[in-house]
């Protein structure tokens, strides 16, 4: 497989690593890259790695072929075998190494990739390593004369569940009935693990570890996957529903009645709860989740601070600023007692315990914290994404109360608590749009207003 820098590029993308199987990657492309994060490694004093992959058919192949070059490298390897994505940030965490997760997270089977991480679970971006990966992959990773290192095995499934039900009590809630749809991802392996002993009535849908995803997609931002779990939850008369995607490091969460919650929803209620431990904490928000996340957490006392979209913006202001919790629209979950790092079974254990720790369904107690109606993220493809933006801009001129460009454009309306927001993809020719607002029908307004200009 030859390779240009354009080529490499195309695969190391802005926060991990991922291409399709065969054409973009394969067990020579990972075994430069696993040596190239190795010297990277090394040369800043550090002797071990961790590795995980999940499901994947191609995974352990890749995930091997990573290790065999970090080893030629020095650098010893742990092997962790399957594991979701937070079980290695846990890893990487709990034995203060770096971490390489094998996933393509939702992305569907042809495709794998890296998520990479320092020790302590501390993010990796194109600012902090991918980028000088990248230099190697193309020029030549540098030699090392050496002794090689060693590959063990460790298997952390067990800690990792001890550590999740050390954070968060279940012990003492009324009893719930759970269904959870795995999507045929590693939540088929971790959530039994973790849940294991507490007083929940697991209904498994899709626990089958299989990277082909023969069910659906196992991607639950989409809408058409959430499907067949909102139906199960109904059918089995569970109060509440549980969905993952393809590494488990994402969670939604369903109401009783088959109904979605939103991700901002989540994010609030969990704040709340870490704001009633620790009065005046900050709590982190990316700037497409709702306007009621900020409203809730200064209501009960904190700081929110908002960010950019994106898991090393996070959790990079999650260090800066000693922040608890944050979240994200996309339902990521970041955790300061969590290595700063994101765990959708965390959050989902929290959610839980506000549930089962009361007697009102989960849609009645989620009532309060689903305060307007968002659009979700509406993807257009725009060959020239800054033209159109400006021209979005110009339409609003006149109608904007404020307009910032922390990512992309965020426009709030004048005499209205609607706003909205207009930001390139890091990847692809594609604009994406969240708009949020008191009512659907204004929703749907500005969507067909802002849709008409950067589709025309």
């Amino acid at each position: 497989m030859s390779r240009t820098r354009e080529s490499v590029a195309a695969v190391i993308k802005a926060y991990d690593i991922r291409g399709v199987v065969g054409e973009s990657i394969d067990a020579s492309f990972m075994f430069e890259a696993g040596a190239a994060y190795a010297a990277i490694l090394r040369g800043e004093g550090e002797t071990t790695l961790a590795i995980g992959h999940d499901m994947r058919p191609s995974s352990p192949e890749l995930a091997g072929a990573f290790a065999r070059g970090a080893v030629s490298q020095g650098l010893d390897v742990v092997a962790l075998g399957l594991t979701s994505t937070d079980e290695l940030y846990f890893a990487s965490g709990e034995l203060d190494v770096a971490g390489a997760m094998f996933t393509a997270s939702h992305n569907p089977a042809q495709y794998n990739g890296i998520k990479l991480c320092r020790s302590g679970a501390r993010p990796v971006s194109q600012e902090s390593g991918l980028a000088e990966i990248t230099t190697m992959l193309v020029d030549g990773v540098p030699d090392y004369d050496g002794a090689p290192g060693v590959v063990t095995e460790r298997d952390v499934l067990g800690d990792y569940g001890a550590h999740l039900r050390g954070l968060v009590d279940l012990s003492g809630i009324r009893p719930l009935v759970v269904a959870v749809d795995a999507a045929n991802g590693m939540g088929g392996l971790t959530v039994p693990a973790v849940f294991e002993g507490l007083p929940l009535d697991i209904r498994p849908l899709y626990f089958e570890l299989d990277g082909t995803f023969p069910n659906h997609e196992a991607n639950p931002l989409d809408p058409k996957n959430l499907v067949d779990l909102q139906k199960f939850v109904v059918e089995e008369g569970a109060d509440l529903g549980l969905a993952f995607d393809g590494d488990a490091d994402r969670c939604f969460v369903i109401d009783e009645a088959g109904e979605p919650v939103s991700p901002s929803a989540v994010t609030a209620i969990v704040a709340e709860r870490y704001l009633a431990q620790q009065p005046g904490a900050t709590v982190i928000h990316n700037l497409i989740t709702s306007r009621a996340v900020p409203e809730i957490i200064e209501e009960n006392g904190g700081t929110p601070v908002r960010t950019r979209v994106g898991h090393s913006f996070i959790k990079a202001r999650m260090a800066e600023t000693g922040a608890v919790f944050g979240g994200e629209h996309s339902a990521h979950y970041y955790f300061t007692e969590f290595f700063n790092a994101d765990s959708g079974i965390l959050a989902a254990m929290h959610v839980l315990a506000a549930l089962g720790n009361q007697d009102a369904p989960l849609s009645a107690m989620m009532a309060d914290y689903e305060r307007y109606v968002a659009s979700g993220e509406i993807n257009s493809t725009v060959e020239d994404q800054s033209a159109a933006t400006e021209a979005v801009l110009q339409a609003f001129a006149g109608r904007t109360e404020s307009i910032d460009r922390l990512d992309g454009v965020t426009v709030e309306l004048a005499g209205t608590k609607a706003w909205f927001n207009v930001r390139a993809s890091n990847t692809e020719p594609l604009l994406r749009l969240n708009v949020e607002a008191e009512t659907a029908a204004e929703v749907d307004a500005l969507v067909a207003e802002i849709l008409g200009i950067i589709r025309s």
